[in-house]
Order: C-alpha cells, then sequence, then structure tokens
C-alpha cells in the first residue's frame, strides 16, 4: 500500500505529468508506471481528474468556511441540502459534520458583502437551514 500511496500522491500534485515525468518520480520505467496508473485507475484509487481554478482570476479571492446548521436531521433533509449546494456555484468544498454543526461550507466570494449576498440570497433560501455562521475568512 505505501507504494501506492507513493504513486497517488506524485499524481495528486501535478494529474497533468506525463507517464515519463510520474515514472522518473517514483523510480519506475514508463510502461510498468502506464499499467500501474490504468490498473490504479481500473481499481477504483483514482477518481479523477481536476483542475484548480484562480480565485483572484474569476474575482473571488475570498475564501469563506461557513458552519451550518440544520432544523432538522433526518435523512431526507440532510440529503437535500447537500444536493442543493451543489447547485451553488460558490460553493467550494461542503462536509457533512457531526457535532455543534451540520454542515461547513466553504464558499469564494469577491468580498464581505459578497458573503453577506451569498448567504442572504442562496444559503438562507435552502429550505432547512436553521443558522448558518461564519467560522473563519482566509486568503484564497
Amino acid at each position: 500500500m505505501r507504494s501506492i500511496a507513493r504513486f497517488c500522491a506524485s499524481c495528486k500534485q501535478d494529474a497533468r505529468l506525463t507517464t515519463a515525468q510520474l515514472a522518473d518520480r517514483i523510480g519506475l520505467s514508463s510502461t510498468p508506471c502506464w499499467n500501474r496508473l490504468k490498473r490504479l485507475e481500473t481499481q477504483g484509487y483514482i477518481d479523477g481528474y481536476v483542475a484548480l481554478l484562480n480565485q483572484d482570476k474569476l474575482c473571488l479571492p475570498e475564501a469563506v468556511i461557513i458552519e451550518v446548521t440544520l432544523d432538522r436531521h433526518d435523512e431526507e433533509v440532510l440529503e437535500r441540502f447537500g444536493q442543493l449546494l451543489t447547485d451553488l456555484p460558490e460553493v467550494i468544498e461542503a462536509y457533512l459534520t457531526t457535532g455543534d454543526y451540520d454542515y461547513i461550507v466553504e464558499v469564494a466570494v469577491e468580498s464581505t458583502a459578497g458573503y453577506e449576498r451569498f448567504l442572504r440570497e442562496k444559503l438562507y433560501r435552502i429550505p432547512g437551514t436553521a443558522t448558518a455562521g461564519r467560522r473563519s475568512r482566509c486568503a484564497a
């Protein structure tokens, strides 16, 4: 498993590496590296490849972490809330949690005013949302 972890860590750092570059990084020749990569994809160790967007270029330089409490905790409410979050383009990541909050949501906004607009016009309009508060704010 450790060799798989090292292999996947290299892929995760730069998913655009060529097979030759990846092979060089992990100490394999190109053909075994390509075979391992395809096997990891087939076996579900690699779910896909993504692009990281530059939030400054998108004019959304602020990342805000929001702690959300729902008014009910049944499966239907939790599932619907999570699904509706996926429709909001500002949402970077969302986690269903345990403890004081039901969801931790990270959003990209242009400013404090943009954060407030996101709350009023989008998040608070999702059925089941009881409270939402900003936990911390960090640069993108």
